[in-house]
């Protein structure tokens, strides 16, 4: 029996052989084949070898001989090909013989002299002068008395929105501005031009300018005005005009002002009072006594306000009224 088993192992063997080459004919390179073993052991394989992949062909290309840096003129450049691979060595750059350059000193702010005031500073005192302006035109200046006048003209017509309070604070303004040119006109001569030109520091520019103004004013009060000013602060009077300050002397003019104006408001009232009079006479005598006073008076107070050219005699007043 076992002599059949082997010559039918013999058989199959011999008769695989031609397709296990076959095989290994079309397997691509670099995967692993298996091959029978040899007719002593019909039922073992062996692994065959795997086959080495393709080295890779190194080329060596050579490097261009880099130029020589020759120390001298007449020094020679190297021809051998050690001399050519060799790495080039680059010397340091040289010092000068004096030693490291020195640090360049900082400069120096440049700052203005004693007694002058930079530009920024002018331009913030401009700005803040600017913004005092409203103050400075309300309380030095003959505003007060202007609109408080224009203002009792338009209650003694009995209008109290016309004309409105537009028209009439532009009008003070110019009345003012006009009153105040030749004050204004010293000012920027003296302190305001020479200041914006440098020539003088800000202490010099406000003492300058406040003097012009301290002299209008003075013109303007009376001497019981600043003696009732110092009476409230509770001060000593001073013995000349040019000792009192600026903050007694201006409230003392804003005193004076309301006290003039109140003086002419009471002569621009007094001939309207005489006109409402008339007319309620005559309503009296009429028996009308459901007709308002101020529906007839009305009329006839523009009608003479008209006819004596009223806005020319009260401003001319007011406007004269100041020394």
């Amino acid at each position: 029996m076992r002599s059949r088993l082997l010559a039918i192992a013999l058989a199959l063997a011999a008769a695989c052989v031609p397709l296990g080459a076959a095989s290994l004919q079309e397997a691509p390179p670099g995967t692993q084949n298996l091959v029978l073993s040899p007719p002593s052991d019909p039922l073992a394989f062996e692994e065959a070898e795997p086959i080495a992949p393709p080295q890779p062909i190194a080329l060596q290309v050579g490097v261009p001989p880099a130029p020589s840096i020759a120390s001298d003129a007449g020094g020679a450049a190297p021809t051998s090909t050690e001399d050519a691979d060799a790495p080039v060595q680059v010397d340091p750059p040289r010092r000068a013989a004096a030693g490291p350059t020195a640090a360049a000193p900082p400069q120096a702010l440049a700052l203005p002299a004693a007694g002058e005031t930079s530009g920024v500073v002018r331009v913030a005192l401009l700005l803040t002068l600017a913004a005092l302006i409203p103050a400075i035109a309300i309380c030095m200046t003959p505003f007060v008395r202007i609109v408080v006048v224009l203002s009792m003209i338009r209650h003694a017509f009995g209008m109290p929105e016309t004309p409105p309070n537009a028209v009439l604070v532009s009008l003070a303004l110019f009345l003012t501005a006009f009153t105040m040119l030749p004050t204004a006109t010293q000012v920027n001569a003296e302190a305001v031009q020479p200041f914006l030109k440098g020539s003088i520091n800000v202490e010099l520019a406000l003492e300058r300018s406040s003097a012009p103004l301290r002299a209008f004013m003075l013109r303007q009060v009376r001497d019981q005005d600043i003696k009732s000013v110092y009476d409230m602060a509770r001060q000593p009077l001073p013995d000349r005009a040019q000792d009192v300050g600026l903050m007694q002397l201006t409230s003392a003019f804003m005193l004076n002002e309301l006290r003039v104006a109140f003086k002419i408001g009471f002569v621009i009232l007094l001939p309207f009072l005489l006109i409402d009079l008339v007319v309620s006479g005559i309503l009296l005598s009429l028996g009308m006594l459901m007709v308002p006073p101020a529906t007839l008076s009305l009329p006839v107070k523009v009608l003479m306000f008209v006819l004596v050219d009223g806005w020319i005699l009260v401003l001319e007043g007011v406007v004269g009224s100041f020394r």
